[in-house]
């Protein structure tokens, strides 16, 4: 009796899987019927959920970047906050990465785990734990160090195990551009309403944004994709990338937002610093200014010297000429208020320059340490922004090692694109991609000057992205080219 039931009851796991989910059909639909409800049939949703991220978990990866320019930041209990749906979908590929890893712990090549950026990123993340055990506000640490981990998780090792050819790269810059593309067509109708103005830009974005600045870094970031993915792509995909790049553009322009008009010719000019092979010494002048910088304004107080008269510092917000003239004539409250922030980073770090004071906790520490000949009339900040420089960020909440394995790890990844960029060929698909992704990483990196965005998932995903991508263009360098069509 038992082996002739042994014949009917399903073999294989596919058997299995299968009669399993007629049994959850069947039962589901009959309950549905019996109790006159759909919620009967939420065990059928359920199971045909985990099937699919058991099987085909890449499809969260692509709907990750098919609804991260719509995604909103939504206040949870505690002063703390969600980013949704992006952030939840990071918990769930999280999961399902380190599961696949764990199954299938060849899935990625020894070598690009190994990769010098990988450690990089991995001792940065050991760091802040060791900086979070000294923090001023443990809970904010805690949280920052959950959001960094399902952050590199799904954008670094997720690409690694998901973009493995060119056209997967393509394909998920694709899906990012034409969700931004949408969101500045949304942009643009609420701000033809108020007739394009530059005050107006704030209220126009925030539908979908937090700020102009983050919606005009998100399209300067993606434009080196479009502009390199027309390239690489023939006919109808080629139009599309065209089409993408003018809105993108039209964006950017219309999103009055100083420094990601100037990020594009200043990775422009690191294009040209790398293709003369001169990246180290670029990186040799930077180290020096940034020390002699330092010096000057911090011997015998020389920054005082710099503190702006309170009533001349405003905002031009109906004329964007005068706002760029109040710029440079170091009047505008913007660019004031950030050497506010500024002055109290390196006052925060004098007071702890080993572990700094907590990843995420520089809001509200820093106002212990202001100098009130730095204050604008902005300065109470009811938006608790930070320091508006990620370096300064770094440097303030996790110390001086912090920001030193941050700036090995930029200048890494720049020495790398170098060095990739000669030995890709010209007109192949590896070289559209690093340099698609090298540009993109340069106008981020420029950002990360005047503002901390990499804890933005609309802007961090594509930081990590970029970095991980590096990794993998170095295995199609060593054997695994595919030459490009133009």
């Amino acid at each position: 009796m038992s082996q002739r039931l042994a014949q009917w009851l399903p073999r294989s796991p596919e058997q299995r899987l299968f009669a399993g989910f007629i049994v959850l059909l069947l039962g589901g639909g009959a309950a549905t019927l019996l109790l006159g409800t759909p919620a009967a049939l939420l065990p059928l949703a359920a199971g045909v959920g985990l099937l699919l991220l058991l099987t085909e978990w890449r499809l969260l990866y692509y709907l990750l970047f098919v609804t991260l320019a719509f995604s909103r930041e939504v206040a949870l209990p505690g002063g703390l906050s969600m980013d949704v749906p992006s952030e939840p979908l990071l918990l769930l590929l999280t999961g399902c990465v380190l599961a696949t890893l764990l199954l299938r712990p060849t899935a990625i090549p020894g070598r690009e785990l190994r990769h010098p950026l990988v450690i990089l990123l991995l001792l940065m993340l050991l760091w802040a734990v060791v900086a979070t055990t000294f923090s001023v506000d443990t809970t904010k640490s805690v949280k920052y160090l959950l959001a960094k981990t399902w952050y590199l998780v799904p954008f670094g090792l997720g690409t690694l195990l998901l973009v493995r050819r060119p056209q997967d790269l393509w394909r998920v810059a694709g899906l990012y551009t034409a969700g931004a593309c949408l969101s500045v067509l949304i942009v643009a109708v609420r701000h033809a309403a108020h007739g394009f103005s530059f005050e107006s830009i704030n209220e126009a974005v925030q539908v979908l944004y937090r700020n102009h600045v983050i919606y005009a870094t998100v399209l300067a970031l993606l434009l080196p994709f479009a502009l390199y993915g027309a390239r690489s792509t023939q006919g109808a995909a080629r139009l599309g990338w065209r089409v993408g790049l003018v809105i993108l553009l039209y964006g950017l322009i219309t999103a009055y937002a100083r420094a990601s008009v100037l990020a594009l010719p200043v990775a422009g000019l690191f294009y040209g610093v790398a293709r003369l092979r001169q990246t180290r010494l670029l990186l040799v002048v930077a180290v020096a200014g940034l020390v002699a910088g330092a010096t000057y304004f911090l011997s015998q107080n020389n920054y005082m010297l710099y503190a702006p008269e309170f009533e001349k510092t405003v905002f031009n917000g109906q004329n964007f000429s005068k706002h760029l003239e109040a710029t440079y004539k170091l009047q505008d409250v913007s660019g004031m208020e950030r050497v506010y922030r500024w002055v109290a980073a390196v006052r925060m770090t004098a007071a702890k320059p080993l572990v700094g004071s907590g990843p995420s906790t520089f809001y509200p520490e820093y106002k212990r340490y202001t100098v009130r000949s730095f204050r604008t009339y902005v300065s109470d900040n009811p938006e608790k922004s930070t320091t508006h420089n990620y370096f300064l960020l770094v440097l303030a909440e996790q110390g001086f090692p912090g920001l030193l394995l941050f700036l090995i790890l930029l200048g890494v990844a720049l020495l790398t694109f170098e060095a990739l960029y000669h030995r890709t060929q010209p007109a192949s698909q590896p070289r559209y991609v690093l340099l698609a992704c090298g540009m993109s990483f340069v106008i981020i990196l420029f950002h990360l000057l005047l503002n901390e965005l990499v804890e933005v998932d609309k802007i961090g995903s594509f930081f990590f992205l970029n970095l991980v991508m590096l990794i993998r263009i170095g295995s199609w360098a060593r054997g695994e080219l595919v030459t490009g069509e133009g």
